[in-house]
């Protein structure tokens, strides 16, 4: 029989969430969105100035059933940019951000199964990665191995799933709106 104090425990600490649960995800269900539109547009790359930071740009590779790759930030020539776009080279206005973009402000995320980030990939599945400015972070579960907090972890998961969903967001209001 289990005492009423055991009982209120059990409760207690199943309501607290676990490390893994504690994040609040927002990339998972925006990057399956992203891979479905550009599945529907029969597209495997799309990229368009971001609306919400002057000077920057956003793109995505699409990889079916493997990848997707998601850069953004400041590229130092916006005519050929805008070249690309204007030509609707998606594929090589991806290939210039990752290449080129003004290394502090990029963000280059590496999106394993287009599934959103992940704190801790589950079973045998490849972890993602992100660059930020000069920073790279895989999300593999080893805040340890990286010589980090757990906190530190958490925390650098949480500002970069919020960067890819910002960048995530553009780019499906983008393909919702355009006739791309």
């Amino acid at each position: 029989m289990v005492s009423r104090f055991g009982l209120v425990a059990v409760l207690a600490l199943s309501l607290v969430p676990s490390g893994a649960h504690a994040q609040d995800v927002k990339t998972s269900d925006l990057a399956k969105q992203l891979a479905h539109l550009l599945d529907q547009k029969k597209l495997d790359a799309i990229a368009l100035p971001d609306a919400q930071v002057p000077g920057n740009y956003v793109a995505a590779l699409y990889i079916p059933g493997t990848q997707l790759l998601v850069v953004s930030g400041k590229y130092t020539a916006p005519a050929l940019m805008t070249d690309l776009l204007t030509k609707k080279d998606y594929r090589g206005a991806y290939s210039e951000l990752v290449s080129a973009a003004v290394p502090d402000s990029r963000l280059f995320v590496m999106d394993t199964y287009a599934d959103g980030l992940m704190l801790k990939p589950s079973g045998s599945n490849a972890p993602d990665t992100v660059g930020a400015g000069a920073k790279s972070t895989t999300f593999d579960g080893e805040w340890k191995k990286a010589k980090i907090s757990e906190a530190e972890y958490a925390k650098t998961f949480a500002e970069n799933d919020a960067a890819y969903a910002r960048a995530l967001q553009s780019l499906i209001a983008h393909l919702k709106t355009a006739g791309t």
